[in-house]
């Protein structure tokens, strides 16, 4: 399947967080405020159920759900929804891609199957070519993130074989940082590829590789920063480019040093989007760590640089 332009995944592509209540149950009363802090921030595209969004701590009908509250909020809206469908289970992978595309999403993704895990290139093929099946008029992405599948198989070979098994293949979306592989994959089959980047922190060396678009989790709280480097770089701005990549990184760190989940979730919070609290196994960030957080991205610069006061 080739993809107009029109259709790629270029620009900021939001990795959103799944809601959920106090008692850890679905919120998805929150998801209209989701899409319109997304509208706000000039994101154009919502990649949901996917690592960002505790898809593995989510059951089968918690992601049905969550899927078909999105397509209610999106539609009539100019906002693109792709759905992660991928799971350790094919069966219901494959039914979620069926969903999605019942639902109209714009496309679907899947990560590989990591407990069981696939030994060879044609093993992953086959089952990213079984869960495609079920949405076979939706475009298709395989999700390279061998940090968390800790499935390592290359994914230039992956493009040179996939295509007569998986008809709907249009692209990879790149969350792995082996640049050289990437840029195979930029360029195999003469650019036909879309290949959105996933590492937020080091965003601006896959531009610089040719990448056009990315998909990442800090774009739900700090989409300012990336639209200001994507543009710094187009323009040939390179000190501005890496000055926001440098406040990328601290922002990421900073994060990160809480448990990345929880705190991402507690700063949402902040920025009046409460999506709740992040389920176990990863972490909640208590009142105290919470306030102690705001005050050490006030001390980051963080407001600042997510309304324009840089």
């Amino acid at each position: 399947m080739n993809l107009p332009d029109s259709q790629r995944l270029h620009g900021l592509i939001a990795a959103t967080h799944t809601p959920f209540y106090a008692d850890g149950s679905l919120n998805l009363a929150v998801v209209e405020r989701q899409a319109e802090h997304m509208v706000k921030n000039q994101v154009g595209t919502v990649f949901i159920g996917g690592t960002t969004g505790e898809n593995s701590s989510l059951t089968f009908e918690e992601r049905r759900a969550l899927a078909q509250r999105w397509s209610e909020v999106v539609r009539g809206t100019k906002l693109r929804l792709v759905v992660h469908v991928g799971s350790n289970c094919l069966s219901d992978a494959r039914a979620l891609a069926a969903q999605a595309q019942a639902l109209g999403a714009a496309a679907i993704a899947a990560l590989s199957p990591s407990y069981f895990k696939p030994r060879t290139l044609d093993d992953l093929i086959a089952s990213a070519a079984e869960i495609a099946d079920g949405a076979p008029e939706t475009p298709f992405y395989f999700y390279e993130i061998p940090s968390f599948t800790n499935v390592s198989l290359p994914m230039p070979a992956f493009l040179a074989q996939a295509p007569p098994r998986i008809p709907t293949l249009v692209g990879l979306k790149f969350t792995n940082p082996d640049l050289m592989a990437y840029n195979e994959c930029l360029h195999a089959d003469e650019g036909r590829w879309d290949i959105p980047w996933g590492l937020d922190e080091i965003m601006l060396s896959a531009l610089a590789l040719g990448a056009r678009g990315a998909v990442g989790s800090s774009f739900n709280f700090a989409a300012p920063i990336y639209h200001r480097l994507m543009a710094a770089f187009q323009r040939g701005d390179l000190a501005a480019a890496r000055e926001e990549q440098w406040r990328s990184v601290r922002l990421i760190k900073l994060l990160a040093s809480y448990g990345y989940m929880g705190a991402a979730k507690a700063t949402m919070k902040m920025l009046g989007v409460d999506v709740g609290l992040a389920r176990l196994p990863n972490g909640t960030l208590s009142p105290q760590q919470t306030a102690r957080l705001r005050s050490e991205l006030e001390a980051l610069g963080f407001f600042d640089w997510i309304t324009g006061r840089v």
